[in-house]
This record gives structure tokens, sequence and C-alpha cells, in this order.
């Protein structure tokens, strides 16, 4: 099984503009924020990034609160460890960069996880955005305070 990216898809009409989906044929292994072009990637979508439209749709209109998608991010061992530990932060939940470095087994790792956090390729599917400052702060998200906001309200997080 690849993971190497061979297809990507733009989804568009989102409360949070365009996003870019990249997929090998047996996972997801990008969301990004934005039109994103990546030469020498087919345009044409695969079934796993149609689903993954769809489960995205959904999620946005408050119809889904988890993904079932295969996912294959490239990072590190230890980005990979920090990104399952986002995955494990429940829908409408926070955790704070130490609570999430704790729940990893290491918990003076905080900035380390912060880094990992940063560099998630597979925004929103992997929740980066349900992870915030130690005093409740929101604190750094590559898509903007506005739409790390937005996604946490969307998630009855935020009031």
């Amino acid at each position: 099984m690849s993971s190497i990216a061979t297809t990507l898809l733009h989804l568009t009409d989102l409360p949070i503009g365009t996003l870019t989906l990249v997929a090998s044929d047996t996972a997801l292994t990008g969301v990004a924020f934005g039109r994103l072009e990546y030469p020498g990637l087919e345009q044409l979508p695969n079934d796993l990034l149609l689903e993954a439209a769809h489960q995205i749709s959904e999620y946005f209109a408050g119809k889904r609160q988890s993904f079932d998608i295969p996912l294959a991010p490239q990072g590190t061992e230890f980005q990979r460890r920090v990104w399952q530990g986002l995955c494990d932060i429940p829908f409408g939940e926070t955790r704070s960069y130490g609570d999430l470095a704790t729940a990893i087994g290491k918990p003076k790792a905080a900035r380390a996880v912060g880094m990992a956090n940063n560099r998630n390729p597979i925004a929103i599917v992997i929740p980066c955005h349900r992870v915030i400052g130690a005093d409740g702060a929101l604190v750094g998200y590559g898509g903007g305070l506005n739409i790390k906001q937005l996604l946490l309200r969307l998630e009855g997080a935020l009031d």
C-alpha cells in the first residue's frame, strides 16, 4: 500500500472557504486551507477523495462529529504520535498543549507537541483546532484564529 499522494480535489463552498484535499489510492494524505496546486497530481478525484469531501461537508453541516477515512499523514514518529493524540480529543472538547503532551506520554514536551501540531498535514480531519493555550486562549492555527474559532463554535466548544 502506497501512501504517496496521487490525486487532489478542491472542495469549495465551505464556511471557511476552499480546502485542498490530497490522497493516494488508499488514504487521505492532506487537507490544506486554500486552493493549492501540486504539479504532477491528477485533478480527477478518486473514490476516497470523494468520500472525504462528503464527510467534510457533513461536518460543516453539523451532521458529522468524527471522520471515517483512512489517513496517512507523513511525518516523524513523534509527529504521528501527536497527530494520533489529536484524533483522540473528542468532538466539542479542547485540550492544552501540555494536556496533549501528557496524553502521549511526553509530559515535558508541550513545545514539541505545539510544533508537531503546527505541522499537521490533514487539517480538520486531524483536529489540531481543538488544542488551545494552557490559559484557555486560542493560540496559533494554520488557517487563522478566525477559522479556529469558527470550528470550535461549530463543535460547541466555544460560546
